[in-house]
């Protein structure tokens, strides 16, 4: 296990390295992506526009080779837009299953929320068993499958908030935030290139990805830190503040997101800090604040502050 894990290291630095060459000064991002990526989950990346959410899922999907579908959400969009649709075939006199773009490795789902709850749903079998029924037959999702998608938290013209269960399926929500004013400047500096993350070059193999993930599941977890973890979905589904907790599926992902880092980390082993710096990026969208509790602020940074407080109470294991 511990060669598998060093020969990975240096194909996932290579990669790090080329995806910080179009995303400036967001190491923490890209690690969480990539850590997203390694644990078979799917991301949700909520910010401002122009901040670079868009640029981050195309420079992780050219970082390997693989298939890659970008998918604008509208409001007009169909679910056969993205699923596929059955085509008459008048020669062989059948009907014919002609996929749509889900069908690929890297899925961007660019501005989730504009487009209406029908077609929303038509992700959910794709993100949770990586399959699509459509006319009663199934057709299996390429692998590996991970959908990348973006939303804008502060315009409510024109959008579909996204229900907790679709929300429940990614495994993670992130923000970009602003680059510092050094990347910044690299940046202005760099603007002429219309698409940056065509100049990121793949470092592996598809198949290198999926071997990657089969050694994230060999990853060792203490039964301390699966009690620590527990405890703290024990602790949202009771909180008063909260009128939705964690459901038993974030705490999978958890479990999985943490083997992931320490994979990253180049371990064989989880440590408390796997599991504690990914509370929030992975239950704060699965969370509901009571309305009792609601503030001036947003609900997300609202339900983050509360989880801080539940893992600041918390006891770490030694």
């Amino acid at each position: 296990m511990q060669t598998k894990t060093s020969n990975a290291g240096s194909q996932l630095a290579e990669l790090k390295r080329s995806i910080s060459h179009v995303v400036k000064g967001k190491e923490d991002v890209i690690q969480l992506a990539l850590t997203t990526l390694l644990a078979r989950g799917h991301l949700l990346i909520e910010d401002v526009p122009g901040v670079g959410k868009t640029t981050l899922a195309q420079a992780l999907a050219r970082s390997f080779h693989c298939s890659f579908q970008r998918l604008q959400f509208t409001s007009d969009l169909l679910p056969s837009d993205v699923i596929g649709v059955s085509v008459f075939d008048p020669v062989r006199q059948n009907f014919e299953f002609k996929p749509g773009p889900i069908f690929a490795n890297v899925v961007l789902a660019d501005e989730i929320n504009r487009t209406t709850p029908k077609t929303q749903s038509a992700l959910l079998e794709a993100m949770s068993e990586s399959q699509i029924t459509v006319d009663n037959h199934t057709h299996p999702l390429p692998d590996p499958f991970l959908v990348v998608a973006t939303q804008n938290p502060i315009e409510h013209h024109g959008t579909y908030p996204l229900p907790e269960s679709q929300l429940d399926r990614f495994l993670m929500r992130i923000r970009m935030g602003y680059p510092s004013r050094a990347s910044e400047k690299e940046i202005i500096r760099n603007g002429s290139s219309s698409s940056p993350a065509e100049s990121v070059a793949a470092s592996m193999d598809a198949a290198d990805v999926l071997a990657m993930q089969e050694a994230v599941k060999q990853v060792k977890v203490d039964e301390s830190l699966l009690d620590y973890a527990l405890e703290i979905v024990e602790r949202t589904r009771t909180s008063e503040q909260l009128s939705l907790g964690v459901s038993p599926r974030g705490a999978v992902m958890l479990h999985r997101a943490a083997q992931a880092r320490a994979f990253l980390e180049g371990r064989d082993f989880c440590l408390p800090d796997d599991f504690k710096r990914l509370i929030l990026p992975v239950f704060s969208h699965r969370v509901v604040v009571s309305s009792r509790y609601v503030s001036t602020q947003r609900k997300s940074a609202q339900a983050e502050a509360i989880l801080d407080e539940i893992l600041e109470t918390t006891r770490v294991p030694l």
